[in-house]
C-alpha cells in the first residue's frame, strides 16, 4: 500500500497516508474491544441494577455514578501511568487503554440498557410472576426481547462516542491514529504542518463515525415506525 500511495501522491504524502491508515486499524480494534467488553460488563451491571435486591441496586448505582462522573482521560492516566508507578509494574498501553474504555463504556451502556428495561410495562413482570417465573427467566425470556428493540439505536449511536474516546489513548503511548498524526504534525517535514495533518485526521474520524450515526438514526426511525404500528390505536 505504501508503494501505491507514494506513486500516487509522492513524498512525504505517500508515507503520511500509509501510516495514518495503518494506525486507523488500531483505533478500530480498540473501539471493538471497548464495545464488546464494555457491553458484556454493562449487561452484568444492568442485571444487578434492575434486580429486586436493594443492596444489589445500590452497588450498581454506585458503579454507574462513579465511572460516569470520572473523566475518561483520568481513567487512562490512572490505568496507564498512575497505578503502574504506584505498584512498580509496567502496564502495556493496549491493556491500559482497553481496560479504561471497557469501564467507561460499561458505565454508560448499562444506564442506557437500564432505561430500556424499565421502559417495559410493569404488567409484564407481574404477569410472569403470576405464572411462577422468577426474576432471571422473566428478564431473559420476556423483558429483554422487548428492551433490545428500545436500546438498539442508542447503543449503536454510543459506538460513535467510543471511537472518539479512543483518541485520548495516545497520552499513555497507545499507537493509534491520534498519536501517529500528532507525530507527523510535530515533525519538521515540509507539507506536514498541523493545519494539514489535523484536518486529514478529522476526515478519517468522520469517515468512521458518520456512517454509524446515519445507521443509528435509520434504526431509530425504523424501530419507531414498528413500535407505532404495533401500538393499538384508540377507538
Amino acid at each position: 500500500m505504501r508503494a501505491v500511495f507514494e506513486a500516487m501522491f509522492g513524498e512525504p504524502w505517500g508515507v503520511v497516508l500509509t501510516q495514518l491508515l495503518s494506525a486507523t486499524q488500531f483505533t478500530i480494534y480498540l473501539s471493538l474491544i471497548a464495545f464488546v467488553g464494555g457491553g458484556l460488563l454493562a449487561g452484568l451491571v444492568t442485571t444487578v441494577r434492575v434486580a429486586p435486591s436493594r443492596w444489589a441496586k445500590r452497588i450498581a448505582i454506585g458503579y454507574i455514578w462513579f465511572f460516569q462522573s470520572t473523566p475518561l482521560l483520568m481513567l487512562l492516566f490512572l490505568a496507564g501511568l498512575g497505578v503502574p508507578r504506584l505498584i512498580g509494574v509496567n502496564v502495556d498501553p493496549w491493556f491500559a487503554a482497553s481496560a479504561s474504555l471497557v469501564i467507561y463504556t460499561s458505565a454508560y451502556l448499562s444506564d442506557v440498557w437500564r432505561g430500556a428495561v424499565e421502559a417495559i410495562p410493569k404488567g409484564q413482570w407481574e404477569a410472569s410472576r403470576s405464572m411462577g417465573m422468577r426474576f432471571l427467566p422473566t428478564l431473559r425470556l420476556v423483558v429483554l426481547p422487548q428492551a433490545v428493540v428500545l436500546a438498539l439505536a442508542p447503543t449503536v449511536g454510543f459506538l460513535v462516542q467510543i471511537i472518539k474516546g479512543t483518541s485520548l489513548a495516545y497520552i499513555i503511548g497507545f499507537s493509534d491514529l491520534m498519536q501517529i498524526g500528532k507525530r507527523w504534525a510535530n515533525a519538521p517535514v515540509p507539507g506536514t504542518e498541523p493545519f494539514v495533518i489535523y484536518p486529514l485526521m478529522a476526515l478519517i474520524y468522520f469517515s468512521l463515525c458518520f456512517p454509524l450515526s446515519l445507521f443509528s438514526r435509520r434504526l431509530e426511525r425504523r424501530l419507531g415506525a414498528v413500535k407505532r404500528a404495533a401500538t393499538p390505536t384508540a377507538a
